[in-house]
């Protein structure tokens, strides 16, 4: 009778057992069709810009070549406003399926964040960082009347005139404005800041005379720079850009560190199946490194795009450490509205 019952015991926990192996492996050859099959419908993409912008440009031209190697359409859905806050919230709150994505921005993943604006999502922990897309140094240029043509004259000038000088930028909060705040911040220098709305509006009256210096976006600044309606005196990354490799960064202008980016990258709200991830990562870097997509990308200034998703992720938390910095050091205030 003992016997009996321990032989009935050990069949019992034999078949649970059994029982759990083969219902594991049903989830995991499920979750395995699910990612093969994936996508089959069309993918949107949020941008938080409207059309005709650097952040509208580069998204259709990964949405595109996506759409052909997935033989699903990947739409564009441009909710623009707030510096790209609004479609950021959108993504966060979004299913975690990737039927969803957005294309991730400096303004509201690392400036604003890091400006301690009180935001409807978290930025460090309501996304899934999948690909970088690419990153555009601003340049700092000026109008062709400008009392000074170089930075080193440039700072003399505003040391003996604090607060003369008038810096436009194309917005509060913006990754133009962050560039003067930061000149101005290791330059130990005075001037008078001048929000405008977009860079359109930047770029007019500076050409007409109404402000005397901006930084602005690679893809902004280069027409009027090839046309010489403004002159540039500088970038904003570590390294020059290979569309200008004769402008000195500010870096090696005795500004050590000195990075202001917009960058731009591919995200989906948090908890995305990993699998997922890794394919749409994957298909974009086999995106990037066609000659045709680089040459599309540089068009508006943006380099070093691909990488992993965790190296995107690492990108961005150090990007917004660097504002964060900024913003602490020199006890700024930036009201948004």
């Amino acid at each position: 009778m003992i016997q009996g019952n321990l032989t009935s015991k050990v069949c019992a926990r034999a078949l649970v057992f059994f029982a759990a192996i083969l219902c594991a492996q049903s989830i995991s050859f499920g979750a395995l069709a699910q990612t093969k099959s994936w996508p089959d419908k069309p993918v949107k993409l949020i941008v938080g810009f409207p059309p005709g912008g650097g952040s509208d440009a580069i998204a259709r031209v990964i949405a595109i070549n996506l759409s052909q190697m997935w033989g699903q359409q990947v739409i564009i859905d441009n909710r623009g406003g707030a510096a790209g806050t609004i479609a950021a919230d959108l993504v966060a709150k979004s299913p975690a399926d990737g039927y969803t994505l957005g294309l991730a921005h400096v303004n509201a993943l690392s400036i604003i964040p890091a400006l301690g604006q009180k935001m409807s999502y978290n930025a460090s922990t309501d996304f899934t960082p999948i690909v970088l897309l690419g990153i555009t140094p601003n340049i700092l240029i000026a109008n062709v009347d400008a009392p000074a043509k170089n930075v080193k004259d440039l700072v003399a000038y505003m040391k003996q005139n604090p607060g003369k000088l008038s810096f436009g930028s194309a917005g509060n909060g913006s990754t133009q404005h962050l560039a003067f705040e930061l000149f101005m911040h290791m330059a130990n220098t005075q001037a008078l800041h001048i929000p405008y709305k977009g860079s359109g509006p930047v770029l007019v009256d500076l050409m007409a005379g109404h402000i005397t210096y901006a930084f602005e976006t690679m893809g902004a600044a280069t027409p009027h720079i090839q046309s010489g309606k403004v002159i540039p005196l500088a970038q904003t990354r570590t390294k020059r850009s290979a569309a200008y490799p004769n402008l000195p960064t500010m870096e090696q202008l005795g500004y050590a560190g000195f990075e202001a980016t917009a960058w731009y990258g591919l995200m989906g709200p948090a908890s995305i199946d990993p699998k997922i991830v890794d394919k749409i990562n994957t298909d974009v870097n086999t995106i990037l490194r066609k000659p045709e997509i680089q040459s599309k990308l540089a068009e508006v200034g943006a380099d070093d795009g691909g990488g992993s998703p965790a190296s995107f992720a690492k990108f961005i938390a150090k990007d917004r450490n660097q504002w964060a910095k900024l913003v602490k050091d020199a006890k700024l205030q930036v009201d948004l509205n």
